[in-house]
């Protein structure tokens, strides 16, 4: 089930990009900065290019069934770039779906240990979190995770100093598919369709709490490419490039 706390948090991110006046740090563009200079801790949003390209990404912390369809969708449309989180105690209880995302090719990021809020907690306890998930996706799937996306995308400026020196890059969405409140499988594919930027970071979920994501998944992609979008790991999409960045 998805929180009101969730709820909440993702309004008040989405208020925040477009400018809505919450008592936020304004969103930031910076470019990559000189050797003398590093860029203030900061969540990626999106990134400004020129080109139409955009990075897919599914977060996973739950379940069993939603993932393969998805997968399957993706395979069949011939997607090879897209990025997924996953929790730790997912990928120990899911071990060959979680080697199934990783033998097609996709990024994979890390999305936390328990599915709690990290702003809520010292940072010890963020650390261990984070540190359990690490070790649970390198066990199963030899990877070092690099990318975090915190469970419910909640975060504070204080916690993404913790991750930052961790090694971790805390990304977040331009374009939340609202997926997760299962709204209808028109209304995801048109909120992705109408939203759509280049440079954009997309959220959606392969947990079994998603139910409509498959269903519009199809629709989204075709929708994308024949508006002229690529696609890109985040990694992919952040390398080199202008982002678009916020702190609470």
């Amino acid at each position: 089930m998805i929180s009101i706390r969730r709820f909440v948090a993702r309004v008040t991110l989405a208020a925040t990009l477009f400018g809505t006046s919450l008592g936020l740090t304004a969103p930031a563009t910076y470019a990559m900065q000189s050797p003398a200079k590093s860029p203030p801790p900061a969540a990626i949003y999106k990134v400004d290019t020129p080109n139409k390209v955009l990075a897919l990404t599914f977060d996973i912390s739950w379940g069993e069934k939603a993932p393969g369809p998805i997968l399957d969708i993706l395979q069949a449309k011939h997607v090879t770039k897209a990025t997924f989180f996953l929790s730790g105690p997912w990928v120990l209880h899911h071990q060959e779906i979680a080697k199934r995302i990783k033998a097609m090719g996709f990024e994979i990021g890390s999305h936390g240990h328990m599915h709690k809020n990290f702003s809520e907690h010292t940072d010890s306890w963020v650390r261990e979190q984070v540190q359990k998930s690490e070790q649970a996706i390198k066990d199963v799937l030899g990877i070092k995770t690099t990318l975090i996306r915190t469970p419910n995308g909640d975060f504070n400026k204080h916690t993404i100093q913790v991750l930052n020196q961790m090694g971790y890059t805390v990304i977040q969405w331009h374009t939340d598919s609202l997926d997760w409140m299962n709204p209808g499988v028109e209304q995801i594919k048109q909120r992705v369709l109408t939203r759509a930027v280049p440079g954009d970071i997309i959220l959606m979920h392969a947990s079994d709490t998603c139910k409509q994501t498959h269903l519009a998944l199809p629709a989204i992609i075709d929708g994308l490419r024949a508006k002229g979008f690529q696609f890109a790991t985040v990694s992919e999409l952040i390398a080199g490039a202008k982002v678009h960045s916020n702190v609470q």
